[in-house]
């Protein structure tokens, strides 16, 4: 139940508290003052789109605030707790905050439980919280969903248990035969895939190309195709560091530095300094006798026959080349390829064995969807009679005795999530018409009539704790109004009832009536919430009969008015 809004700077209302609490409460005003901003600030609280065209004029943001008391004991407290929890938000003692800013530049911002929070969060609450009912929601009620969803509401909890397991072996049945029926239609351009892969992985079996084979190729490639020139440079290094016969008798470095070395150790006792150089030139001395002997290591080493190792090289290289012009641009893709390839070919292979199991699987899940269905269509079509023998009553208490409704349950072309049913509400206004879908042949007044009716009898088994009802009434006056007026305050004793409205005759049953009053200072019109009662009230019904507050006769029948109201709740 909603305890009070808060509003500021939305539309023409610069601020205004709305007092709410149980029962029915009306909201009247004078046409432009702002009555329907109430019912876009509650929106704006239930998550609805954020429009920056809503704030004042002049103002850097509209706010809106609600206070909520969460009955723990209804039938929606757990699961109202849980969504603000998840939100990171509070319920104190059973108290519920929610608030909603809208910048002139259109940014919203939602708080949930004191805490900020997406604003899909606000919608879902208001799933739960409220229902609310304006003109685009009546016509709303012309469409064949939301016929279905308010026969599937008045069934009630045994039906919205049926219709989860119902969607849940509908959507894998639709699941499995959707991909069935891929597997079916692909069955030969997969299976000629299986064959090229086969292929192509016998190829890639027989080169076995290995990680890093293409660089060590080349380097062996590139090697073999300079084998003259290495051994030439090998071979002239070798002589010239320790030469086995030297040419035209000039020593060699190995020969040139052990000289050197004995001339220097020879004097070294006369110097100390010398001992440091004679043991650097030994030293170098065995570093040239080291390179000597891994040149002399290497000219053994060099093939001989390095024109054919290199021809069979070039046709290893030029076959991984092939490879990866076929699989991939690089022999790491296709090493991925091969390694991937044999898994798909798994996959492939396995067509067979699977289109068997989902045709199993497939049977089974159309078994299971046909009995749920079945029994979805017995509870609507069982509720559908109880249904439109209690909206045709409440019809008859709305000023049309003579009106019958009917809902019709009939088989759909073809299943879908919500059952295999085509659901339409037929209304016959009067004897002898035909019964013809609200969808067609409803005047605004009898659709405003069937939508309360509708909600009369869905309260008692699906109880809401908060109804809106925006100009409920519209297109329907005198008694029609007065029964209306009834309806709501039946409505009200099971649920809360928020309405707005521009008729005495459903103002009068409220047992909270606010005023949206209108004032300006000649440039910007701002709007205030005043709570009616006594002469105030009075005054407001008088305007609202005659158009004149202060009309004897308007005060008089306004007065009448209450006393009839106060009577037939009563």
């Amino acid at each position: 139940m909603i305890e009070e809004i808060g509003i500021r700077d939305l539309g023409v209302i610069a601020e205004a508290v709305l007092p709410l609490g149980p029962g029915f409460t009306a909201v009247t005003g004078e046409t432009g003052a702002g009555k329907t901003m109430v019912v876009t600030a509650l929106g704006l609280l239930l998550g609805a789109r954020a429009d920056a065209g809503a704030v004042r004029s002049g103002a850097k943001q509209a706010w809106v605030e609600g206070r909520w008391l969460v009955d723990p004991e209804s039938s929606v407290a757990e699961r109202v707790a849980e969504r603000v929890a998840e939100a990171g938000g509070d319920i104190e003692a059973g108290e519920l905050l929610l608030g909603r800013s809208v910048s002139a530049e259109g940014r919203s911002r939602a708080v949930v439980g004191g805490r900020s929070a997406p604003v899909g969060v606000l919608s879902e609450l208001g799933d739960d919280l409220v229902v609310v009912h304006g003109q685009a929601d009546q016509q709303r009620l012309r469409s064949a969903v939301a016929q279905r969803e308010a026969l599937d509401r008045f069934a009630g909890a045994e039906l919205q248990t049926l219709l989860a397991e119902y969607r849940t072996a509908f959507h894998a049945w639709r699941d499995d035969a959707r991909e069935l029926e891929r597997l079916r239609q692909e069955h030969d351009d997969r299976a000629r895939e299986a064959d090229e892969l086969r292929e192509a992985l016998d190829e890639l079996e027989a080169a076995d190309p290995q990680p890093g084979e293409d660089v060590e190729l080349q380097e062996r490639a590139d090697r073999l195709s300079n084998l003259e020139d290495l051994r030439l440079a090998a071979a002239q290094a070798h002589e010239l560091v320790s030469a086995e016969s030297p040419v035209d008798d000039s020593p060699d470095a190995v020969t040139l530095v052990e000289s050197a070395r004995r001339h220097v150790e020879r004097v070294a006792p006369h110097d100390a300094a010398l001992a440091p150089i004679v043991e650097a030139l030994a030293n170098a001395g065995f570093l040239l006798a080291d390179a000597a002997a891994e040149l002399s290591g290497y000219l053994t080493g060099l093939d001989a026959d390095g024109a054919r190792e290199l021809q069979v090289v070039q046709e290893r290289r030029a076959l991984l080349t092939a490879l990866i012009r076929r699989h991939g641009a690089s022999l790491d893709d296709v090493l991925a390829f091969r390694a991937n390839g044999g898994l798909r070919l798994i996959e492939l292979d396995g067509d067979d064995e699977r289109i068997e199991a989902l045709e199993a699987s497939v049977a089974g899940l159309e078994a299971e969807v046909d009995r749920l269905a079945t029994r979805v269509t017995e509870l609507r079509t069982d509720a559908a009679g109880r249904l439109a023998a209690a909206v045709t009553a409440e019809l008859a208490a709305l000023a049309m005795p003579d009106a019958q409704l009917t809902v019709v349950v009939e088989p759909a072309a073809e299943p879908a999530a919500h059952g295999r049913d085509a659901v339409s509400i037929l209304l016959r206004p009067h004897p002898g018409a035909e019964p013809r879908s609200v969808s067609r042949g409803a005047s605004g007044g009898e659709l405003s009539r069937v939508m309360l009716a509708i909600e009369v009898v869905i309260a008692g088994t699906d109880p809401v704790p908060t109804f809106v009802f925006d100009e409920v009434d519209a297109g329907v006056g005198g008694a029609a109004a007065i029964e209306i007026g009834r309806r709501l305050a039946r409505l009200a004793e099971r649920s809360q009832v928020i309405v707005v409205t521009h008729l005495a005759q459903v103002a009068a049953f409220a047992t909270n009536h606010l005023s949206v009053v209108k004032g300006t200072d000649g440039q910007v019109t701002a709007s205030s919430v005043r709570q009616l009662d006594g002469a105030e009230r009075e005054a407001e019904m008088a305007r609202l009969l005659s158009g004149l507050a202060d009309s004897a006769s308007g005060l008089a029948h306004a007065r009448e008015l209450l006393e009839i109201a106060a009577d037939r709740a009563a």
